[in-house]
């Protein structure tokens, strides 16, 4: 599970609810400072269990560079409600609300915005490759963050059903008193003492188990779609750090190759690299956006 460093937005983002064709979303929304040319938009999709709050340490950097950023909960995660049929969250249909959310955020901007760059992290990156493969002209820009190819790993499945093995008859507290229970204590504040375990604890709970069964399901069975995208003309960028243990560094060095993609590898990062390095990671996202 994802951990970000905070649940409180920066000054320059707003917590708030992106209304679109599809449904409404929660999202922050980042804006530049007054004074700085806005040079584009960006839309970014958490990845499984994770929400809108996995960029937060992104967005005052990338804001600072000129770009609007909108991280958003897709239905049924965390601030953003879902139905209780997981035909719901079939990959199809969060990457429609995807398309949803850039036809929004350029409605708002009116018609000089151009497109949106869009990026995804995780299960992010693979509704953002669905999403660009239903309507590539719809963005700008593709980044797949610690994305891979096809499926999960064989260790990553294992644990991926488990999860959604437990939230189909458990209680989402019941599954989370046993998550804590198999992992190391969470990290502690110098100053305080204080963890975030009660931040997560509240996301967590707010997770549709639905959407966790069906995107768990998405990640194990995913099938290679490159050749795919590789066919489409937007610029691409994979980004990871320098290790992950849910698709191997080699495979993402592999995917950005058959892509002809620009290529970012963040120095002490793992599988989460806009919460274990984000300036770093920022930018490396701002010189992508920049160039292309």
């Amino acid at each position: 599970m994802s951990r970000p460093p905070t649940f409180v937005p920066p000054p320059c983002a707003t917590a708030r609810t992106l209304r679109t064709a599809r449904g409404d979303f929660a999202v922050l929304d980042a804006v530049p400072p007054r004074g700085v040319p806005v040079a584009g938009t960006v839309l970014m999709l958490p990845g499984f269990t994770g929400s809108k709050e996995d960029f937060i340490a992104l967005l005052e950097p990338i804001a600072a560079a000129g770009y609007r950023a909108v991280t958003v909960d897709g239905r049924g995660q965390y601030e953003t409600e879902g139905p209780a049929d997981e035909s719901a969250y079939a990959q199809e249909e969060l990457a429609r609300d995807a398309l949803a959310q850039a036809a929004a955020l350029g409605d708002e901007t009116g018609p000089d915005a151009g497109t949106i760059a869009l990026l995804g992290h995780s299960l992010g990156g693979q509704v953002a490759r669905a999403a660009v493969l239903l309507s590539p002209d719809a963005f700008s820009s593709l980044t797949l963050m610690s994305s891979g190819p096809a499926a999960i790993t064989p260790t990553q499945q294992a644990r991926a059903k488990m999860l959604a093995d437990a939230v189909g008859v458990l209680s989402m507290d019941e599954v989370w008193q046993a998550m804590r229970a198999m992992e190391p204590p969470p990290p502690q504040d110098a100053e305080t003492g204080a963890d975030d375990s009660e931040s997560l604890r509240a996301r967590w709970l707010r997770h549709n188990p639905a959407q966790l069964i069906a995107t768990a399901g998405q990640l194990s069975t995913e099938p290679d779609r490159i050749d795919e995208l590789a066919a489409t003309p937007l610029p691409k960028h994979v980004l990871s750090g320098e290790r992950d243990d849910t698709w191997p560094v080699p495979l993402l060095d592999e995917m950005a190759q058959r892509l002809r993609a620009h290529r970012s590898v963040i120095a002490g990062a793992e599988h989460s690299p806009n919460t274990d390095r984000p300036a770093e990671t920022a930018a490396a996202l701002i010189a992508f956006w920049d160039r292309v």
